[in-house]
Order: C-alpha cells, then sequence, then structure tokens
C-alpha cells in the first residue's frame, strides 16, 4: 500500500508546482487507476475462491435472487417488455431514416454524384 501512497504524493506534489505538471498528473493518475483496477481484479479473484470452497453459500446466492426475482417479476418483465418495444422503434425509425436518403441519392443526377 506504500507504493498506492507515495503515488497519491507524487500527484499532488506535482499538481502544485502547475505548468508541466498537469499532464506529469495525467500520466500519474493512469498509474493509480491501473493500481486500483489490478487491485479490484485480485479482490475478485479471491471472491471467487472462496465461493468455490463453500457450495452452500453459491446455493443460498441462488436461493436469495431466485426470491426477489420472483418478487419482482411484474416489474421485470414490464421493463424487459418497454425495452424490446423501444428497440422494436428505434430499428423502425433508422429503416426510415435510411429509406430518406436511398430516395434522396436516386433522385439526384448523375453527373452530381461523380464530383
Amino acid at each position: 500500500m506504500a507504493h498506492v501512497h507515495g503515488a497519491a504524493a507524487k500527484i499532488a506534489t506535482h499538481t502544485a508546482h502547475g505548468g508541466h505538471a498537469a499532464a506529469q498528473t495525467l500520466q500519474h493518475a493512469g498509474v493509480a487507476t491501473g493500481i486500483v483496477a489490478a487491485t479490484q481484479t485480485h479482490t475478485g479473484k479471491g471472491f471467487m475462491s472462496v465461493l468455490s470452497k463453500h457450495p452452500v453459500l453459491v446455493f443460498s446466492l441462488g436461493v436469495v435472487t431466485g426470491f426477489f426475482a420472483y418478487k419482482y417479476r411484474k416489474e421485470i418483465i414490464a421493463s424487459a417488455t418497454r425495452a424490446g418495444e423501444l428497440g422494436k422503434d428505434f430499428v423502425m425509425h433508422q429503416k426510415e431514416n435510411l429509406e430518406d436518403l436511398v430516395a434522396e441519392c436516386q433522385e439526384c443526377p448523375e453527373d452530381q454524384t461523380e464530383s
């Protein structure tokens, strides 16, 4: 953890100096972001290893998920149906736009399309 705190201290120091420090701050921020991502990946691996060692925990998580899926099934179905309808509307709108574009291109004289 000392490395993470050292990087944070460097970012604060470079920010205080100003000028070209902004570019260096962005570089150090990228390093800090990488460290956080690596830590989260490592934590996720630990979580999965705990789950693999305790099948009762996996079963109980499935039961809890099933309970909430059953409890909120009407809302889930309604939102999925609405999302499907919005997707259909979007596709139809894009199809109409494409047909309009093709119709405009066909109306153009041939000599204008080559230039």
